[in-house]
């Protein structure tokens, strides 16, 4: 492949991927490797110094962006999406994954928000995002979700991860997003076995949490 080839590919992606063009993207670019540091340079040479090697690496290999393009669950997808923005439900469905799972994998903290969305569609839990994650938040540790009644303060001090987790939610609130626990309203990490996961039903294991479906006739007897 010849260099003034991945040349062109590369400046395509590159304004495609800021201008969230996708007719833009070269024929056969998906086929190009990893970008070399003479591609980065000759890149930077023409007035792209701004963006780091890292993401002009991550533009060239990540997939089309596209409003209903499938979900696929790796980093790379979601860091080429746009900046996610939102309501107040997106931004209680975004808080919940960066300090539950910011730091599992992308298909962990996927797998975190489908719970949350399936206690909405329950009639056992509040009906919308925000209810749903603030349930039984006001005395410390008597809540549904540690972080809102821990006693401290939800700061957000890692942009990237934010930014992620962010882009996530708009993918789950949007329908966007694969089916990965076969129905699950709870979770708990594996360094936990709390009483109620012997009586509901074990749906899948992702990352470091086990997910788990409402078992009526157990829970009842619990």
């Amino acid at each position: 492949m010849t260099g003034g080839f991945v040349m062109r590919g590369f400046v395509s992606k590159f304004y495609w991927a800021v201008l969230c063009l996708a007719t833009t993207a070269t024929v056969g670019l998906a086929e190009t490797s990893a970008p070399t540091g003479d591609t980065l340079r000759a890149a930077e040479e023409r007035g792209l110094r701004a963006v780091s090697s890292d993401r002009l690496q991550a533009m060239l290999t990540a997939p089309a962006l596209s409003a209903d393009s499938p979900v696929q669950l790796s980093r790379s997808w979601v860091d080429a999406q746009p900046k996610a923005s939102g309501n107040a439900h997106w931004r209680c469905l975004s808080e919940a994954l960066y300090f539950e799972a910011r730091g599992e994998t992308v298909k962990g903290q996927f797998a975190v928000a489908e719970v949350i969305m399936n206690r909405v569609k329950s009639a056992r839990f509040p009906g919308n995002v925000c209810g749903v994650i603030n349930q039984g938040t006001g005395r410390k540790y008597q809540c549904q979700f540690t972080y809102t009644c821990d006693g401290y303060p939800e700061r957000i001090g890692e942009p990237r991860a934010w930014d992620r987790v962010a882009k996530i939610a708009r993918a789950v609130l949007d329908g966007r997003a694969p089916e990965l626990t076969q129905g699950a309203t709870h979770y708990h990490t594996t360094a936990v076995r709390p009483r109620w996961s012997r009586v509901y039903t074990h749906t899948a294991s992702i990352g470091v949490h086990r997910f788990y479906r409402h078992t009526f006739r157990t829970a009842l007897s619990n």
